[in-house]
């Protein structure tokens, strides 16, 4: 009689352990599911639609004349950047002299 209570309460205490509580032991032992919400549900989305400048996108021509007019601007930044630093050099020259000469 002793042997049976002890078991029944070791298994009473190892069933009660690995659960939270004593619903969730009696989910397990009837195999009842959880009452959830069903995770390969297809969510509906909405249709697809135009972007709003959809009828103002470059066409073709548009881009090799853009890629010219920036061709254009990069040598004229280069000319400017070689003319500016032509005059820096002799700015940096008189600041060096002023510097020396005191």
């Amino acid at each position: 009689m002793f042997k049976k209570i002890t078991y029944v309460i070791a298994l009473t205490f190892f069933v009660t352990s690995c659960a939270d509580t004593f619903s969730s032991v009696k989910r397990g032992l009837t195999g009842s599911k959880k009452d959830s919400t069903d995770e390969f549900l297809v969510k509906k989305k909405d249709p697809l639609i135009l972007p709003p400048d959809y009828e103002n996108l470059p066409t073709p021509d548009e881009r090799s004349a853009a890629i010219e007019e920036f061709s254009i601007f990069e040598e004229n930044l280069e000319i400017s950047i070689e003319n500016d630093s032509s005059t820096s050099s002799s700015v940096e020259d008189s600041i060096l002299k002023k510097i020396r000469s005191k």
